[in-house]
Parts: structure tokens; C-alpha cells; sequence
């Protein structure tokens, strides 16, 4: 009662498709309860009772041979008339010790029951699975947040709910996708800095990336996806294609300028001479993710979401790039010579 509550009260929520319990606490049974001193009594051994029963209720496999050109399996079960009721399952014969057969019924109490067909443990205690489905372009963040409080307000004392699987994986790792982002930044900065001897000149460099998130972002949101773990996969990708293409301009106006050309003069030479090659390596990679952003079939729910984010990641920051670039360059080498 409690799983099926939840359920109906999760599947009314906004931005939920629907939830359903596969747990059925009142399947067909039947009940055995074996007299251990009638078995020994009678020589029973109890190995031949449970025996009888995985055959006779379950079925046993015995072999197969081969017959008409094909593979004939044979398998040993009760015929259906004689399993069908505690009365007739009574009837079935089990062997003693001495070889006779004695009535089942006679070591055995057999009765109609109900129960669940399958018993769930979780954390050693009895659960209840419960699967559902969210809206497009719903984080998984916003349905765990929804399903918690319904579960709060539900669920009886004495009962909780937990989750499992991938999304038990996601609470696990928290922020963890906006910390690895954040290093990925900084170490990018520091790396620069110490390869350009500036501690401004890095931000010419790493300012575009804000621009590469934002067209990627925009992206997921037309594509009514949402911001899971592969699109922040894809975030942090997007930080060293971004800084890559704006090193071939910072890189190339730098050495320009130490050869005696000023600054204006040598951004503008940047971008001329590598206007080509950030073209050529962007369009290469963004026609490279098509397939992952146009994907269908067995995991396109995993390759759409990352092929969509750097695809348009990507295509965001060569058209502003390579326009922003420089401009961010030219105010920061102004200032850093002013400074100086």
C-alpha cells in the first residue's frame, strides 16, 4: 500500500511522467509446511520433499537430444492437473528411505497462501523498487528534490525511501562536476601565466569560455534535454577547446608583438594568419560530433545529451571567439603595459 501511495502521489506531480511499483504482495501461493517429525518417523529424508517439490512445482531440467534436424530440450514437471490445488499436490508421492512411495500430504501441510512473488532487500531490510519517468528538459536534480518531499509527507513511520542506482551515483558526487570545472579553469590560467610570464594575459585566453558555456547551454535548452552528467562532461571539454583556440591568437599576437610590431598591429596580424587554421580544427571537430548529436536507437540517451553540448559549445565559441579573442587581448596587453 505504502509503494502504490507514493506512486500515485510522485505521478501527480508537475514534471513527472509517471511512477509504478512492480511489488505485488497478493500472488497466488501455496504454503508447505513440512513435519520434520513425521518425516523422520516415516523415513522421509527432507532432501526428497524439497526434491519432489522443485520438480514436480518447478520443473527440472534433464537433457537434451537431438531429433527432425533440430535441438529438443527435456524438462521434468507435474502435468498441470496435478499441481493445480493444495488437494492434488497432496497426492503427489515422495520415496523413503526403504524405496516405497508415501503420499506427500501425509509428512506436508499444503494451503492456499499470498504473498509477494519476489522479496526486495535493501540495506538488509524488505523494499519496495519504484521506477518512473520525468519530462523532458527536467534535471534529475529537481525530480530528486520533488520525490523526497512526496516520500516525506506519504510514507508511513517507520518507512523511508532511498534511491539507487545511477541517480543514488549523482547525490553521491554532489557539485562534484562544478568543482573538476572549476580546476579545470585554474589550471589552464596557471599553465598560461607561466608560459607567458603575465598573470593577465591567461584571462584573454579563458574569458571566451563563459561564451562557450552559454551557446552550449542554449543548446541543451532547444534540444529539451537536461544539464545531466554527460553535458558536464561536456562542459569541461568545452575549457580546453575553447582555450585552444584562443591560444592561436594570443600565442601568435604575443611573438608578433616582441618583434617589434605594436599591439593593435600585431592582434590584427593574429587574427588574419590564424583565422584559417581555428576554422579548419573547428569545423572539423563540430562536423566530427554530428553523429553523437543526431544519434537514435540503444544509448542515444547518453551520446545525444554530450554530442549536443559540445556541438553547439563549439560552434558558440568560433563564431564569438574569434571576434572576442582579440579584443580581450588588446585591452589586456594595454593594461598590463600601463602597468609596467
Amino acid at each position: 500500500q505504502a509503494a502504490d501511495q507514493l506512486s500515485q502521489e510522485g505521478t501527480q506531480q508537475a514534471g513527472i511522467l509517471g511512477m509504478f511499483s512492480g511489488f505485488r504482495a497478493r500472488t497466488p501461493q501455496m504454503y508447505v509446511d513440512v513435519d520434520r517429525t513425521k518425516c523422520k518417523m516415516m523415513g522421509v529424508p527432507l532432501q526428497e520433499v524439497f526434491s519432489a517439490l522443485q520438480v514436480y512445482l518447478g520443473g527440472s531440467y534433464v537433457n537434451d537430444f537431438n531429433q527432425f534436424g533440430r535441438t529438443w530440450q527435456v524438462n521434468l514437471q507435474a502435468d498441470p492437473a496435478y499441481r493445480i490445488s493444495p488437494d492434488q499436490v497432496t497426492q503427489l508421492r515422495v520415496r523413503t528411505d526403504t524405496g516405497n512411495l508415501v503420499p506427500l500430504g501425509s509428512v506436508a501441510t499444503i494451503e492456499n497462501s499470498s504473498g509477494p512473488a519476489l522479496v526486495t532487500r535493501y540495506n538488509g531490510m524488505n523494499a519496495a523498487a519504484i521506477n518512473g519517468l520525468s519530462i523532458p528538459g527536467m534535471s534529475s536534480g529537481d525530480v530528486v528534490v520533488t520525490i523526497d518531499n512526496v516520500a516525506k509527507d506519504s510514507l508511513p513511520p517507520g518507512m523511508d525511501a532511498q534511491w539507487t542506482e545511477l541517480t543514488y551515483l549523482q547525490i553521491q558526487a554532489g557539485n562534484t562536476a562544478l568543482i573538476v570545472f572549476a580546476i579545470a579553469v585554474v589550471l589552464v590560467v596557471l599553465v598560461l601565466a607561466a608560459q607567458y610570464e603575465s598573470v593577465r594575459l591567461p584571462f584573454a585566453v579563458v574569458l571566451v569560455v563563459p561564451m562557450c558555456l552559454l551557446s552550449s547551454a542554449v543548446g541543451i535548452a532547444a534540444a529539451q534535454l537536461d544539464i545531466n552528467i554527460f553535458v558536464q562532461i561536456g562542459f569541461v571539454v568545452l575549457v580546453g577547446l575553447a582555450s585552444k583556440n584562443a591560444i592561436l591568437i594570443v600565442e601568435f599576437a604575443k611573438e608578433e608583438q616582441t618583434k617589434g610590431k605594436s599591439k593593435f598591429d600585431a592582434t590584427i596580424e593574429a587574427c588574419r594568419l590564424r583565422l584559417r587554421p581555428i576554422m579548419m580544427t573547428s569545423l572539423a571537430f563540430i562536423l566530427g560530433v554530428v553523429p553523437l548529436a543526431i544519434a537514435s536507437g540503444a544509448g542515444a540517451e547518453m551520446r545525444r545529451p554530450l554530442g549536443i553540448a559540445v556541438f553547439s559549445g563549439m560552434l558558440g565559441v568560433t563564431i564569438f571567439g574569434i571576434f572576442l579573442t582579440p579584443v580581450f587581448y588588446y585591452v589586456l596587453a594595454r593594461r598590463t603595459a600601463k602597468d609596467s
